[in-house]
């Protein structure tokens, strides 16, 4: 029981923390009018993902979505919303993808780690932008500029800020965990890491 309720009041704080990065970073993108902004909001989805596996990471993206959602989304439509939050956010749980590796080789001691937090992060960051890309064509591709094809617009406007946010996200995440290998494995082999 302490367990479970040692998960979830963790992955409430970490999709918080990633909500309030989220926040602060859209006070500082320029030119993204629809949404989207260079943010560092999915490292604590990576982080909770890295220490609790898959289920972590897919709950605290769930739930970072849910609350950009309700305080104030880019609204076009019922399914676009659900589309580009809940769903959009969700996927960055794939960053946990390779965690029981990520925590074997951490304990190991071993530096190849690092690839596959790189390639946990490309495979959610690309599952993410991918969902933002469609959004884009099916819902905002009316706010295209005049003679920009559609798909060129959706690829350019959400590429601007996913690249970025992939890049200084995973550096961001390999510097944490570098610095407290501990939260991800912890000391006490009591608590359940899946």
């Amino acid at each position: 029981m302490q367990s479970k309720t040692l998960f979830l009041v963790e992955v409430a704080i970490f999709a918080t923390i990633a909500f309030l990065l989220d926040k602060v970073a859209s006070f500082y993108s320029v030119g993204w009018a629809y949404g989207g902004s260079i943010s560092l909001s999915m490292v604590p989805v990576a982080l909770i993902g890295l220490r609790w596996g898959l289920k972590g990471s897919f709950a605290a993206g769930i739930l970072l979505g849910l609350l950009q959602m309700i305080t104030g989304a880019s609204f076009i439509h019922y399914i676009q919303i659900v589309v580009e939050y809940p769903v959009a956010f969700g996927v960055l749980g794939l960053s946990a993808l390779f965690a029981p590796k990520v925590r074997r080789l951490l304990q190991e001691g071993k530096n190849s780690w690092i690839g596959y937090v790189i390639l946990a992060a490309f495979l959610a960051n690309t599952a993410r932008f991918l969902i933002h890309f469609y959004a884009g064509i099916i819902y905002w591709g009316e706010y295209a500029p005049e003679g920009t094809p559609v798909v060129e617009y959706s690829l350019i406007y959400n590429l601007g800020y996913m690249v970025p946010t992939f890049m200084i996200s995973t550096i961001a995440v390999i510097l944490i965990v570098k610095a407290m290998p501990k939260f991800i494995v912890p000391m006490d082999r009591k608590t359940k890491v899946a």
